[in-house]
């Protein structure tokens, strides 16, 4: 049970240099949950043979969906690749899909992968202490391409919803891999 008053005001916990939260809930991805949104899924599966590593995890305050409210949190995406694409997160639309999204980097260095559903795609940098903003109508997930965890601070409005279920789908039209040692962008030949 949560114990914010949402109709007052309140303080939380985030550690600009964990990204973690004492009283945020806290949530995890591992590659098993997420082996079939790589492009080299017998790259996930012979790396599940000897574990099962944490993608990303996520500390978010859980507010009520409702109008006027803002969900927040941070998001920690640990360093590592499948085959030679880098670690994301699985990414999403908003249920509410005119709805925009910042994020904050307070560390490490990745991507950030977007597309509308009329297949425009944009692939932007990230790197400590710049702002991204997420327009309306865009997926979008993180890409770290560095060696220490890429970490986030995200903000949007709290009624917009997730919806994942399109990019399990249909995935994205372009993927960040390592080509000789430095990210690259490239088309993805799994998108549907």
């Amino acid at each position: 049970m949560n114990q914010f008053n949402w109709d007052s005001s309140f303080l939380v916990d985030f550690d600009l240099k964990t990204g973690k939260s004492e009283t945020a809930e806290s949530s995890k991805r591992t590659l098993s949950q997420m082996k079939d949104m790589y492009h080299d899924v017998q790259a996930a599966e012979e790396i599940l043979k000897n574990e099962d590593p944490v993608i990303y995890e996520w500390h978010e305050l859980g507010c009520p969906e409702r109008a006027g409210d803002l969900a927040f949190g941070t998001t920690i995406l640990y360093p590592g690749k499948v085959g030679s694409e880098y670690f994301m997160t699985k990414g999403h639309f908003h249920t509410i899909l005119e709805t925009a999204e910042v994020y904050y980097m307070l560390d490490g260095e990745g991507f950030m992968v977007m597309e509308n559903p009329e297949g425009d795609t944009i692939e932007m940098p990230l790197k400590k202490g710049e702002v991204v903003y997420v327009p309306r109508r865009y997926a979008h997930r993180t890409v770290n391409t560095g060696d220490k965890p890429l970490r986030t601070f995200y903000v949007f409005g709290a009624d917009a919803g997730h919806d994942y279920g399109t990019i399990e789908t249909k995935g994205y039209h372009k993927m960040i891999v390592d080509e000789d040692g430095k990210p690259a962008v490239v088309d993805n030949p799994n998108w549907k």
